[in-house]
């Protein structure tokens, strides 16, 4: 199956976040169940997706194992809940367990304003904390403000999604370059291509993949306690420190030296990954979203492998699975979410081409799966989820596009970048938390 390009993977931060009075904190299911004889399943995956076969393959398991209640699975598009979600969970006649978007923006806000449950009570019963702990768990959680990061699990996550590096292994070899395992050897990689008249990184600065490479250099030369101030507001965040610097630098270094080509700043991400499936750049570094289109395009033999020598990397879980707080059958969808989290789900996930969060890579069959995977299962091993560079403040996108493709015409230094994405985040930051 073809899978389109995405934007940042989640919505960025709401300027307005209305903090309402709060359903009873930490609980599970409670007493408010009426009936548990129908559950009733939201989504908005496609029924020939990784995502909609597992999500299948736990229908049918819960089916099984309760077989005197009757499943009402219907499919919504991303868009109707996206902007009906408010609106419908109001009433009675709600799902009782829903797909929706992560972030403060989407399920913070529902969170805050009391129409979802708080499921930190089962998590700690079902053993989802454990599971899914870390920077994993992050965008299940949501204080009484709907920031992600801490208080009440709201959401589970069942899935995930990472940026990394694709190679056109073709072009590395007949130029005699090795696939790069270091940081040095990526940078003397792209300097052999440039010396031999070949632009080795493509790239798209009218969209989000520019502002991902400068996160994958931020992150190459910051650490968790930069994310921790920079994504979930801990402390300020120091634009002009070391990390933020040296990356900035870095990047206008890559450009002056044609690593990325001249025209990149009015390039789209459809641009960037046509480019790269016709053999015409031998490296992109772009999310896991690109990855079943590859497979399906590609003509020559190409590999995918995490950003050399970073430790976090830029990415998060996916959609998560909420109660709404009038759902009928609230203990069935709890079940349910526990079963989306088991092997023999999280396994066909991995099979059909989704990063699960509680898989074996060793499962899966297809090799080209399989190495995303297991590059995927890497990055939790180590904590390594950073999230996406535009999270943190309502309109970050626009801004980190705007101001790298400055940096791209070379009519701002790296110094003027940092003070206009400086000046955006603190202002948005303010709107948030004063």
């Amino acid at each position: 199956m073809r899978i389109s390009t995405r934007r940042w993977a989640a919505v960025g931060t709401a300027a307005l976040l209305t903090a309402t009075a709060l359903t009873a904190c930490g609980g599970g299911s409670g007493g408010g169940d009426s009936d548990e004889k129908t559950l009733t399943v939201w989504h908005y995956e496609s029924d020939e997706s990784a995502m909609g076969q597992a999500w299948a393959k736990a229908v049918e398991i819960f089916k099984t194992e309760h077989p005197d209640v009757e499943v009402k699975v219907e499919h919504q598009t991303f868009e109707q809940i996206q902007k009906n979600a408010k609106i419908v969970l109001t009433g009675d006649d709600v799902p009782d367990v829903m797909e929706y978007n992560k972030g403060n923006a989407t399920a913070g806000q529902l969170a805050s304003q009391g129409l979802l449950t708080p499921l930190t009570d089962v998590a700690k019963d079902k053993g989802w904390d454990k599971t899914l702990s870390g920077s994993l768990a992050t965008t299940a959680t949501y204080d009484e403000n709907g920031l992600m990061g801490s208080g009440d699990w709201y959401g589970v996550p069942n899935y995930g999604e990472f940026v990394g590096v694709y190679l056109n292994k073709d072009l590395f070899a007949q130029y005699g370059i090795d696939v790069p395992t270091t940081f040095d050897d990526f940078e003397a990689a792209l300097a052999t291509f440039k010396e031999n008249g070949v632009t080795p990184l493509a790239e798209a600065g009218a969209e989000y993949p520019l502002g991902q490479l400068w996160y994958e250099l931020v992150l190459h030369y910051g650490d968790r306690a930069l994310v921790d101030d920079y994504q979930l507001f801990k402390n300020d965040v120091d634009w002009h420190s070391d990390a933020m610097t040296k990356a900035t630098e870095k990047l206008d270094e890559w450009v002056k030296k044609g690593y990325i080509a001249s025209d990149a700043a009015g390039l789209t991400a459809e641009d960037m990954g046509v480019s790269f499936i016709n053999g015409t750049y031998p490296i992109m570094v772009s999310g896991s979203w690109w990855f079943g289109r590859l497979a399906d395009e590609i003509q020559f033999d190409w590999t995918q492998t995490n950003f050399p020598e970073n430790t976090l990397h830029p990415g998060s879980s996916g959609n998560i699975w909420v109660v709404p707080t009038n759902a009928n059958s609230k203990t069935l969808a709890e079940d349910f979410i526990d079963i989306t989290l088991r092997p023999e789900v999280q396994n066909v996930l991995g099979e059909k081409g989704g990063l699960p969060v509680a898989g074996d890579p060793s499962k899966i069959t297809d090799p080209k799966t399989a190495e995303m995977t297991q590059n995927f299962a890497d990055i939790l091993a180590e904590d390594g989820l950073a999230y996406y560079p535009d999270w943190p403040v309502a309109g970050f996108y626009d801004v980190i596009v705007s101001q790298l493709q400055s940096l791209v015409n070379q009519s701002k230094s790296p110094a003027e970048v940092l003070d206009g994405l400086k000046d955006a985040y603190e202002s948005g930051k303010a709107d948030l938390v004063g």
